[in-house]
């Protein structure tokens, strides 16, 4: 039996009799072979291996159940291919280290999620390493690059749209870092569904929820300048922290948008020890709808986005892509409000 029909049996190749086939696979089980994925590489060019990276501390990717959901999508979609994942933490003391690996041929691809507007390099990696980004960049230099995403300014506008439509008038928000792309636009989306849903188009917003709303949301004249703002960095103690310096202007204060679950957790515990109650005094909507936003006290409304799917189809695009297969240069996944008690 000759070399090339042995390779095209290992190599899962239809192109073989079922004899011939058969009776390689006797020889494989008996010998005990197990194919040198290292001399494949050489020969194909291929490492056949995917990295996931998040530009993040160490605590903060173990924390954020907003991770553990995107490796769980990355993780399902690669398991009926022949790709394994790594997971690059990156370096807090040597952040090139990263990058130098990503650029060593060690791996076909990259999923870079969490990234920052200081993040230039991965957008660079673009011209010599696929690469697939959760969330758009923010780098003017990355807008060639592929993402995966979604409307974080549209779902934010509904948030506050739908807190109008519950009679609140006097909104505020806790921010994302204003260096990372949920940051920038669910603040904005926030300001814009505030300032649209006033006057008139409260009125219309309010109807489909609560019509007897309408006219304190109307009367309440909501502009998007009108939003107090504090910004948080997505973990709870920093929406603690936020909240408490939201509480301490002394302005009134009947409701808050939060740029992510983690952050409207600690914003709750805020509102708690200032005395106050969610939703009585303070209504809290978060974004993410994570693990812990149905389980919270009260229970948590909030933007769900589908993060395991986010994982996975990075993950399916960014193989597409060093296949050599044409994909869009962004995919936009849809998001709904849940609502729950804390609104």
């Amino acid at each position: 039996m000759s070399r090339a029909t042995v390779s095209r049996v290992v190599n899962g190749s239809p192109k073989v009799k079922p004899a011939a086939a058969e009776a390689v696979h006797a020889a494989i089980a008996e010998l005990g072979y197990v194919p040198n994925r290292a001399a494949r590489s050489l020969a194909s060019r291929r490492t056949q291996a995917i990295a996931l990276v998040v530009p993040e501390s160490v605590a903060r990717v173990f924390a954020d159940p907003f991770f553990a959901s995107i490796v769980q999508g990355v993780a399902l979609a690669l398991a009926p291919t022949d790709y394994t994942l790594t997971m690059l933490i990156e370096s807090e003391q040597d952040p090139g280290k990263t990058r130098r690996y990503l650029a060593g041929g060690n791996v076909d691809g990259a999923i870079v999620v969490s990234h920052h507007t200081g993040d230039h390099s991965f957008a660079e990696l673009n011209r010599s390493l696929p690469v697939v980004f959760g969330g758009r960049p923010l780098d003017a230099s990355a807008e060639s690059g592929y993402s995966v995403d979604v409307d974080n300014v549209g779902a934010a506008a509904d948030a506050a749209r739908h807190l109008i439509a519950r009679g609140r008038r006097h909104l505020a928000t806790i921010a994302g870092p204003q260096d990372m792309p949920p940051g920038v636009d669910r603040l904005a989306g926030f300001r814009a569904g505030a300032g649209a849903a006033s006057g008139a188009g409260a009125s219309a917003a309010a109807g489909a929820e609560d019509a007897g709303a309408s006219a304190s949301a109307g009367a309440a004249g909501m502009s998007g300048a009108a939003v107090l703002v504090e910004y948080g960095d997505f973990s709870p103690a920093s929406g603690a922290a936020a909240m408490r310096r939201l509480l301490e202007r002394g302005e009134p204060i009947d409701a808050v948008f939060t740029a992510n679950d983690q952050m409207a957790l600690g914003a709750c515990t805020a509102i708690r020890d200032a005395g106050l109650t969610v939703p009585g005094d303070i209504a809290v909507v978060g974004f993410d709808d994570d693990l812990s936003a149905a389980t919270a006290s009260p229970p948590l409304t909030t933007v769900h986005q589908p993060s395991v799917e986010m994982g996975a189809e990075m993950a399916r695009i960014l193989v597409r892509l060093i296949e050599g297969e044409e994909v869009p240069r962004l995919t936009l996944l849809p998001t709904r409000l849940v609502v729950r008690a804390s609104s």
